[in-house]
């Protein structure tokens, strides 16, 4: 393993620098006057004011919100008291229309994520997408390569907030000083179990001041059922995200929470093998019981790792007995040369091996090289749209990990390991699960407008 990186890394610059203001250095002088200044209030579109979008309404009074978008307008009444003189809107391409837009937080159902991430970046805004920030591997690729192509006056932040909780860094900070020897494998798993038999029949119309057809977007039509509406805010997209046409099931629900808390210590880009298995594929419903193992490349400070993903009550094998994994509903575990790892959202546990694996090989980095706190995780979105345009979650670091995941369910459906190239985006040893990678829109609804 090499030794402990510089006490100032260029990660931990760019966040002091986002946070101080000296991130404005980083940009062209012409930025520093006029729309990105830090004293100038951004100019944001809420599109999808309820569910998770109630969670942003403190981050977002601090600027000006001035479009609001929902296909419920029974919605907007609580949002306007929030945010009044802000202009309304049920269709998304029509308020992304809106001339005076800086920034765009996207609170949608997943089906149309992709196509909100492309329409705003296209037209020179800032976007905060709640995860996933795409459903198939060919959009993430999509919603990754335009940010790339913009990442010089963009930022983007996919909505894995729990990466804010000071237990992200960390458990970095043990991974790469060595706290368990050469990193050897990495299991994360969540027990969340929702169960569907299939897209839900007719109930009745949608009422006058619901727009469901705006609701279903791109996706194929569907038979309206209050059923797909009747959860709480914040919890409504369980009703719905099982089903393909609408979601990803927990693959980028808990999935894109879970595994952020390993993807931000390993430093992996794209699996070269993918292979899945789970219960029997239902064409209408995502899998609960899924098991998914991802082979990445050696890099610059591991050797080469298996990461492997669990779902619905299937777990990695536990190293102790008495250390029941059931306990931690989501959670990961680092197995090292020396030791292992095991950690949930906000707490840690590390586990020598053996007699001789004393943690005396370890060191424990001074307090003055300690990750800094991130901080509000949508400030921190905010602030970037001002400055530095530096996030801890964007679509490349978020992008990668989305696909990962995307692909444990293409091999699921493809019942065979799957060998990938990550430049081209192809399966190269069973051409026919590239069908997998992708999906149809219906007519008027373009991924790339």
């Amino acid at each position: 393993m090499n030794p402990r990186p510089p006490s100032v890394s260029r990660r931990r610059f760019l966040q002091s620098a986002s946070a101080t203001g000296a991130g404005l250095l980083l940009l062209k002088s012409t930025t520093l006057f006029g729309q990105n200044t830090p004293s100038k209030k951004l100019n944001i579109a809420l599109i999808g004011v309820w569910g998770r979008g109630l969670a942003h309404y403190d981050a977002l009074a601090k600027e000006n919100v001035v479009a609001l978008c929902d296909v419920n307008e029974l919605r907007f009444p609580e949002a306007l008291l929030r945010f009044p003189g802000a202009k309304t809107y049920v269709d998304w391409r029509k308020c992304l229309e809106q001339k005076d837009l800086d920034a765009v937080v996207c609170c949608t159902p997943d089906h149309s994520h992709a196509h909100i991430a492309m329409w705003a970046m296209n037209r020179g805004l800032h976007v905060y997408m709640e995860k996933p920030i795409a459903m198939t591997v060919e959009e993430i690729r999509l919603v990754r390569a335009t940010y790339l192509k913009h990442r010089k006056k963009l930022a983007t932040q996919a909505g894995t907030q729990r990466h804010a909780f000071p237990n992200f860094a960390r458990v970095r900070e043990l991974i790469r000083d060595g706290a368990i020897g050469e990193l050897r494998a990495v299991y994360a798993w969540g027990n969340r179990q929702l169960r569907r038999p299939g897209y839900l029949p007719e109930a009745g119309a949608p009422p006058s001041t619901f727009h469901y057809d705006l609701w279903l977007g791109p996706s194929p039509v569907h038979p309206y059922n209050p059923d797909y509406f009747s959860g709480k805010a914040g919890m409504n997209c369980l009703q719905w995200n099982m089903y393909w046409d609408f979601g990803t099931g927990q693959v980028g629900d808990m999935g894109n929470h879970t595994m952020d808390l390993a993807w931000n210590a390993i430093d992996a880009g794209h699996p070269t093998a993918i292979e899945a298995t789970g219960e029997a594929y239902n064409p209408e419903v995502t899998p609960v019981e899924l098991t998914a193992h991802f082979d990445h490349p050696a890099n610059d400070w591991r050797p080469a790792i298996r990461v492997s993903w669990y779902q619905g009550g299937h777990l990695p094998t536990s190293p102790k007995r008495y250390l029941d994994l059931n306990g931690i509903g989501h959670g990961v575990m680092f197995k090292g040369a020396k030791g292992l790892l095991v950690s949930d959202f906000n707490t840690r546990m590390l586990i020598p091996v053996g007699d001789t694996d004393d943690l005396t090989y370890y060191r424990p980095r001074a307090k003055a090289d300690v990750t800094p706190p991130l901080g509000n995780f949508q400030e921190e979105w905010i602030n970037a749209c001002k400055g530095s345009l530096q996030t801890s979650c964007n679509f490349d670091y978020n992008g990668l990990l989305t696909e990962q995941m995307a692909l444990g369910l293409v091999a699921y459906r493809a019942g065979k390991r799957l060998e990938y190239d990550g430049k081209a985006g192809q399966v190269t040893n069973a051409p026919e699960a590239n069908a997998y990678l992708s999906r149809e829109y219906r007519a008027g609804w373009p991924l790339n407008g």
